[in-house]
């Protein structure tokens, strides 16, 4: 009925216009998140028809996929786009690891929630994401209109809506930054942050007019075509929940407004995408189906009305932009925190460089990474065959946060993270950083870090851990035959200063100088009259230096690239409670690589050594191997097959080879082997082979958002020891 009602309407409206003038034909599309991919299927339509449209218009996904009809994209490069995009990551503003800073990579990456801090209250975020890589994506798509402000210049004159926070009122946007303009009116509340524009506070658009009809109407348009993917108002039966009945509330106007829009449109289109929701973006091939089949209902109609254009325009066919551009100037704006040295080092961008789109957007996530910006914009500007690269950034004035996490294992036990985030403390590039961890063994990590971009940058750590535990401690049980387990305490106090400079977001070299208190002690074996045994209870002041390399994809179900990390400590001097010190230089590193084949089977191999250079008599800074925790720290490593602290020596040697599948998203079947030696110098001989020792394991892992969730059950054919292992959350 309605295609008839609508082949009627254009009958009538060609006799009018026959003897007059050539019709002016418009498109709205709606808002509608996910749902919006359903547009794709009318616009293949209007292209297969050769239907010219006069003006174009949205709100929210329907704002974006006008505009990128309007800069002269086709339906079929606009499902292409669609199909090549991963809007979960992009609306996450979830970044490559690549990109993450060296601190985060060293400090970060474990926790679940973040809570900015301000004025020393803990508040909510205004949104689940910045939406930096939206703007991004959009900056790539539209550099076509690169240096337009004007949105009637473009080859399909376009608008879009978004709606002002403080007053409900729809802002017509018709000028201006394209990419801006469209990361507003697409500021889906909750999910993206609003946009500060023109000196108003904007989200999106649907909620002031997710259907804006009369706006387009008003533009001179004789023909309306809308096209509407928006959802209905809930049943009684499915209002269950908080959520559902705040939804239900929040859409009253928005559908009263909507449906007041419709009476305007000329040719109404309504694809049958109810059953998905504004965030089923995993479900865009069925969502776009949806818009194809809906299309091809209109297909004769859209024929008729392009039979009637006498009057054709030459539609140019837009190209993604694969251009290099040759920058020979930067230049930077909204900068008051952080130097020019810092944004450019984090950039990566130098004068001289030969850059496409999606290499600034790369380089623009090394910067947005640091979380110091509410978003960063860019242009390209000509000068004869070079370009000035114009950065402008909106410094966050989240300053502090609050991040929290959780976490089990079998050493540590249970432990709550809360770390406190500040930026600015003392110093413009400064971050200053304090884990505390209540639970069964309390702890702290404190780091203050300036990071000077280019330049060499400083930094202090102090921390304070210690735990608790039945352990198999070698030393102790050689001399003790009879005692299987000691109940051995173990203390550290650890304070540091250093410098460090990184290399291409992939290298950090470092020197520094450390004071460390140990104490370790027992209460299973001890002398007359002591209520423990002391194992040392001494104050240490040493100089180190260390590089680091971290190219992996993920931090804890990596699936490709390297990692290394190398150390050498000089134990300078000592207040030596036991008067047995002597100055000593001991190195330790690590050196892994990870390859995923066939997109589930991943193969990681990880290499470990320590050597102690200098004899000493005290066994506290030997290295002790065995147990699965993440988390160790000094000398302690891990090795499956064995019980913590169970093997020991004043060198080693360890490879390990882990071998994992992916059953299916999020869930893994892990089979990993390794194997080390041990001894006074493993290095002694050319026999590395000799006196191996040997453990495996076979596990199941999930990945959840509170981290890891382990199963894993180890053993060694050396001992016949079988140990369960289990781990929740993220390491820390």
């Amino acid at each position: 009925m309605r295609k008839l009602l609508t082949s009627f309407f254009i009958v009538i409206f060609t006799v009018c216009y026959s003897q007059n003038k050539q019709p002016k034909i418009g498109l709205i599309l709606s808002g509608g998140g996910a749902k919006g991919f359903a547009h794709v299927g009318v616009l293949k339509e209007i292209d297969k028809a050769g239907l010219q449209l006069d003006y174009i218009g949205g709100t929210s996904m329907g704002a974006i996929a006008a505009a990128l009809y309007a800069a002269g994209y086709s339906g079929a490069q606009i499902e292409k786009i669609v199909l090549d995009t991963d809007f979960v990551n992009v609306l996450r503003d979830k970044l490559p690891r690549n990109a993450t800073t060296f601190f985060e990579k060293d400090h970060g990456e474990k926790t679940v929630l973040s809570l900015p801090v301000k004025k020393g209250a803990v508040s909510f975020p205004k949104g689940v994401s910045k939406g930096q890589n939206v703007l991004n994506l959009l900056y790539e798509l539209f550099s076509s209109a690169e240096g337009l402000t004007d949105f009637s210049k473009l080859p399909i004159p376009f608008f879009c809506v978004a709606t002002d926070v403080e007053t409900g009122g729809p802002v017509i946007l018709e000028q201006g930054n394209l990419p801006i303009a469209l990361r507003a009116s697409s500021s889906f509340p909750t999910l993206l942050t609003p946009v500060n524009l023109n000196d108003k506070l904007l989200i999106d658009g649907g909620v002031a007019n997710n259907f804006p009809v009369s706006i387009l109407k008003s533009k001179g348009i004789d023909i309306v075509i809308g096209v509407d993917v928006e959802g209905r108002l809930y049943e009684k039966e499915k209002l269950n929940s908080v959520v559902a009945i705040m939804n239900q509330v929040l859409s009253y106007q928005m559908y009263k407004k909507s449906n007041q829009e419709k009476k305007g449109a000329n040719i109404y289109i309504h694809p049958k995408v109810y059953k998905f929701g504004v965030v089923d973006f995993d479900k865009k091939e069925e969502i776009l189906q949806k818009g194809i089949e809906e299309g091809a209902k209109y297909a004769k109609v859209f024929k008729e009305l392009a039979a009637k254009q006498t009057i054709k325009k030459t539609r140019k066919k837009l190209h993604f932009d694969t251009k290099k551009y040759l920058i020979s100037e930067i230049n930077l704006s909204g900068s008051n925190y952080y130097t020019k040295s810092f944004v450019l080092g984090k950039l990566n961008i130098k004068e001289g460089d030969s850059l496409t789109r999606q290499e600034i957007t790369k380089r623009i996530y090394l910067l947005s990474a640091t979380k110091n910006y509410d978003n960063i914009a860019y242009n390209l500007v000509p000068k004869n065959k070079t370009y000035a690269l114009n950065f402008t950034v909106k410094e966050s004035k989240e300053y502090a946060s609050l991040n929290l996490g959780v976490h089990y294992d079998l050493l540590y036990r249970s432990g709550v993270l809360a770390n406190y985030s500040q930026k600015h403390l003392l110093l413009n590039n400064d971050l200053f950083s304090l884990d505390a961890v209540l639970g069964d063994n309390l702890r702290y990590n404190l780091n203050y870090f300036v990071d000077n971009g280019f330049f060499t940058s400083f930094g202090v750590n102090s921390r304070f851990n210690h735990f608790t535990t039945n352990a198999k401690f070698n030393p102790i049980l050689l001399d003790f035959p009879t005692i299987s387990k000691i109940n051995l305490k173990y203390r550290d106090f650890t304070n540091q200063v250093f410098i460090q400079t990184a290399f291409n977001r992939k290298f950090t070299l470092g020197v520094g100088v450390e004071h460390k208190n140990l104490k370790i002690t027992t209460g299973t074996i001890r002398t007359a009259g002591a209520s423990e045994t002391i194992f040392d209870d001494s104050n240490y002041l040493n100089s180190y230096g260390y590089l680091k390399l971290d190219t992996f994809d993920e931090k804890y179900f990596v699936t490709n690239g390297y990692f290394a990390d190398v150390m050498f400590k000089w134990y300078m001097t000592s207040s030596d409670a036991l008067d047995n010190f002597k100055p000593f230089l001991q190195g330790q590193g690590t050196l892994a690589f990870a390859k995923t084949f066939w997109n589930k089977f991943t193969f990681k191999m990880t290499n470990q050594a320590g050597f102690t250079f200098n004899k000493i008599t005290s066994n506290v800074f030997d290295f002790y191997l065995g147990g699965y925790n993440q988390n160790y720290i000094n000398t302690f490593v891990p090795f499956y097959g064995y019980d913590f602290a169970e093997l020991s020596d004043r060198t080693f040697i360890k490879s390990e080879f882990n071998f994992r599948y992916a059953i299916a998203k999020n869930h893994h079947a892990s089979f990993i082997a390794n194997y080390g030696r041990l001894e006074g110098n493993v290095f002694r001989d050319i026999d590395l082979f000799k006196d191996i020792k040997t453990g495996y394991a076979i596990g199941y892992s999930y990945n959840t958002f509170i981290g890891p969730i382990e199963l894993k059950y180890s053993f060694s054919p050396d001992t016949n020891s079988k140990i369960l292992l289990f781990n929740l959350g993220f390491w820390f």
